[in-house]
């Protein structure tokens, strides 16, 4: 059975960093560009990264450009999402997400982790 399990949320400050990981099981993950998306309460589910699997190349939302890094180690089935410069707006539920069609669109991912809270305090 495919799992995504996401660590790594918690309480930050405002401009301080938090570094989320989320282990895969090792049928898929070499197969599949991982992505991270997250939702706040009362807002739809939004993109935030997402790396391809077989150029490795990394794409953003403009809202996290230069603040978040999203990278993946294929030898231990993790991708991780680096995230710097914290804003109150980054509260929200963070997922991870596997896929092996489009990188952007929720309804693209097949397989999702059950969550991780993130709450950056002003």
């Amino acid at each position: 059975q495919v799992q995504l399990v996401e660590s790594g949320g918690g309480l930050a400050q405002t401009g301080g960093s938090l570094r989320l990981s989320c282990a895969a099981s090792g049928r898929i993950f070499s197969n599949y560009s991982m992505g991270w998306f997250r939702q706040a309460p009362g807002k739809e589910r939004e993109f935030v990264a997402a790396i391809r699997w077989s150029s490795g190349s990394a794409y953003y939302a403009d809202s996290v450009k230069a603040r978040f890094t999203i990278s993946r180690d294929n030898a231990k089935n993790t991708e991780y999402l680096q995230m710097n410069s914290l804003k109150p707006e980054d509260t929200a539920v963070y997922y991870c997400a596997a896929t092996r069609r489009g990188l952007v669109v929720a309804e693209s991912y097949d397989y999702w982790g059950q969550g991780t809270q993130v709450t950056v305090s002003s």
